[in-house]
């Protein structure tokens, strides 16, 4: 399975029931795939860093969804026919949260050499594995 982070802005101007309309029929898509929605957070009203459309405002919402992959196309799809969606965003993040696991996971079992000194350095291959992170 994985996991993607589709995130959209909305019009400030859209009603709310039009709004939880089609979070309810993303869901619904997600399902019929085989997919699931995992988490949704309704972020609020926020200000855009630059005019969009002709607004300074947009609802932010954020999806968190599990799946193969091919609900996202769906998903993607009716974001963009819907007219009252200024802006989207989808993020695979498995593989981001797999690497970030591993660092841990290696920075756990590297001990300091001089506990006193209150950390120690990193070797060449840590170095690089956080270098991959960021």
């Amino acid at each position: 399975m994985r996991t993607y982070e589709v995130m959209f802005i909305s019009a400030p101007t859209v009603a709310e029931d039009d709004l939880k309309r089609l979070v309810s029929n993303l869901e619904g898509i997600v399902s019929e795939r085989g997919g699931k929605v995992v988490n949704i957070e309704n972020r609020g009203k926020r200000t855009l860093a630059y005019r969009i459309d002709k607004f300074n405002e947009g609802i932010y919402v954020l999806l968190y969804i599990e799946g193969s992959g091919s609900e996202i196309s769906e998903v993607e799809r009716r974001l963009r026919v819907t007219d009252f969606v200024i802006r989207h965003i989808t993020v695979r993040t498995d593989e981001d949260l797999k690497r970030a696991e591993k660092v841990k996971a290696k920075r756990r079992s590297v001990t300091p050499a001089t506990p006193a000194a209150g950390g120690g350095d990193l070797d060449e291959a840590d170095a690089a594995d956080v270098d991959d992170v960021e």
